[in-house]
């Protein structure tokens, strides 16, 4: 679908209202509200169901429509001149981390409704119809893996899998959606999407950093997961020479170090993180035996992270030659990297440019549900500076300013794609 209207020149005096965008975050905010400022809204919860409703009773009385499917994606609509032609659509989540902030997804729900808001009070028609969707379980938090809402309506995680995920205290994702009557009757997958634009915060330091105030948003990074496993032999670290030793960490050690080393090699970025180690018997006066870790590459090509996986497998096989001992490296997951949609990339450049913003072109490291829209449509999104680039943290902060701009190029992308009914 080409852009239905291809200059933005005459509509450059539109502006959403950045107070009452605010206050909504704010307002939603209290649902799940944390002592320290954050938000705890965990996925499927009676605090998300409480979230849902609130934001279902704003959308209603802005005049959308609203449809929910079986594994509780809420879709909104606002009518466009032609229901013919697919629906526009923004959105993103409302659900957090167990110590999660405002606007992480938040916004990008809320950026969604404050558009139709506008377009409301200007009386403005648009061609196609626009839709905003909160997606389920994005985070992953509760239930895994994340991004599932999504992640079923693109067909890449089965509908019966995802009920099938558990949480800590054995609540199925079903149990659960019935639990807060969020089960609807739509098809995953069935709703038609013509295009489809996220807001979100960058969630890094980047931005900020470089007193920008729009990201445009080119694509993902690629992710691959793996659980590493190295396996010596305990013993008493004292009577124990070194020179014969077996110790699991000291290898383990190495290739955590070369994890850090394959990201350095593969940039601008390319990206190596250890964040979860698990040492046998794990005893002070106890060589280790078994060092189990995970390890997380990441890079914006899907060939860039296949080497840096060679990297790994590489220096596991020379380390276990010359150290004699075994080391298991297991794949557990991988995402593709993922491109968006140059037609969509380019009406947030246009949007940010004609709206006087500063802006640059960027990757986002982090995962969102766009990733999986953009199987499915056009694809694009917009990120805004957070406060010290920081994310998943109860101190999660962007500036109104900020806020309000992210949420103008929104409107002026969106507006692009659907286009102005005219006479």
């Amino acid at each position: 679908m080409r852009p239905i209207v291809s200059s933005l020149s005459e509509d450059l005096s539109l502006r959403i209202d950045g107070s009452r965008l605010w206050h909504s975050l704010m307002d939603l905010a209290e649902i799940g509200a944390t002592p320290k400022g954050g938000v705890c809204r965990l996925a499927l919860s009676d605090l998300d169901r409480q979230g849902r409703d609130l934001v279902i009773a704003w959308a209603r009385a802005a005049g959308m429509r609203v449809t929910i499917d079986r594994i509780g994606n809420v879709f909104m609509r606002r009518p466009g001149r032609n229901p013919a032609l697919p629906p526009v659509a923004t959105g993103s989540h409302i659900d957090t981390q167990p110590t999660g902030g405002k606007f992480d997804g938040n916004y990008g729900v809320l950026a969604g409704l404050e558009v139709v808001r506008t377009l409301n009070e200007l009386g403005i028609e648009t061609e196609a119809p626009i839709e905003v969707v909160a997606w389920t379980n994005e985070e992953g938090s509760r239930f895994v893996p994340v991004m599932m809402g999504s992640g079923v309506f693109a067909g890449a995680i089965p509908l019966e899998q995802a009920y099938a995920a558990r949480d800590t205290e054995g609540i199925s994702v079903r149990e659960a959606l019935q639990a807060i009557g969020y089960v609807g009757d739509e098809e995953p997958g069935q709703h038609p999407m013509g295009a489809y634009f996220e807001a979100h915060i960058e969630q890094g330091p980047v931005l900020e950093q470089e007193d920008t105030t729009i990201g445009v948003v080119l694509g993902t990074l690629g992710v691959r997961w793996f659980d590493c496993t190295v396996t010596g032999m305990e013993a008493h670290a004292g009577p124990t020479p070194m020179g014969i030793r077996k110790d699991a960490m000291q290898v383990a050690a190495a290739l955590i170090q070369e994890v850090v080393a394959i990201a350095h090699r593969h940039p601008p970025h390319g990206r190596g993180t250890v964040g979860m180690v698990q040492v046998f018997p794990n005893s002070r006066n106890v060589i280790p035996g078994q060092v189990k870790f995970s390890i997380d590459l990441r890079n914006h090509t899907d060939a860039l992270l296949d080497a840096m996986a060679d990297d790994m497998r590489a220096t596991a096989a020379q380390l276990s030659a010359s150290t004699g001992l075994a080391i298991r490296l297991e794949s557990v997951s991988s995402y593709p990297a993922q491109p968006f949609h140059a037609d969509c990339v380019d009406a947030v450049e246009r949007a940010a440019q004609a709206l006087g913003y500063p802006n640059r072109r960027m990757i986002s490291g982090a995962g969102h549900d766009a990733v999986y829209t953009a199987r499915l449509a056009p694809t694009g999104m917009i990120f805004i500076p957070c406060k010290d680039g920081i994310s998943h943290n109860e101190v999660e902060d962007a500036k109104p300013a900020d806020v309000e701009a992210g949420c103008n190029v929104l409107l002026h992308a969106l507006l692009e794609r659907a286009g102005i009914a005219r006479g």
